[in-house]
């Protein structure tokens, strides 16, 4: 099967609806937590006329601080496993649940280039995480190759609103 390319974020807007669609549908509000992405996740959900039925808000928490004044991450959990990492990913998706009237969060922390990687976390490394009231945290690691940092950006975005949408399926056909 070839691959597709991502060319921007128009290109996402059927997988946005469907998410949109599904938050509706199961009477849920989501909110972001973004680091790599700088806000196009939530970005993307507002571009949809109708979204406020079905987003809360988001968290653009590039820097550590961010992520720890904003969010509750620890300073010392950024300082012992990195901001690019589960942990810290898991804390920002659960942070960002606590901290909103949401049902269900998603974050994203990674290395979108086309400087910063190094042989452990290279350019392409993302984690992302999907919290839910009551049920357990959800993680993704994600090694998206380096064809520039718009593609990463994109395919973060893509593989993000993915989770969220396969939570959301997963819980309606209980």
């Amino acid at each position: 099967m070839p691959e597709t390319r991502l060319n921007d974020l128009a290109d996402l807007t059927p997988l946005v609806s469907s998410v949109l669609e599904e938050l509706k549908s199961n009477g849920k509000m989501i909110v972001t937590a973004e680091s790599c992405t700088g806000g196009l996740i939530i970005g993307a959900l507002t571009e949809i006329a109708g979204s406020s039925a079905a987003v809360d808000r988001g968290f653009v928490t590039y820097s550590n601080e961010a992520k720890t004044e904003l969010l509750g991450v620890p300073a010392d959990l950024i300082s012992r496993v990195g901001a690019v990492s589960k942990d810290v990913a898991v804390a920002m998706a659960e942070g960002a649940l606590t901290r909103s009237d949401a049902d269900i969060a998603v974050s994203v922390t990674g290395i979108a280039g086309p400087g910063g990687g190094s042989e452990d976390k290279p350019v392409g490394t993302v984690h992302i995480a999907v919290a839910e009231t009551n049920k357990p945290t959800q993680h993704f690691h994600c090694w998206f190759a380096d064809r520039g940092r718009k593609s990463i950006r994109l395919e973060t975005i893509q593989t993000a609103l993915t989770s969220v949408l396969n939570a959301l399926t997963i819980e309606k056909d209980r």
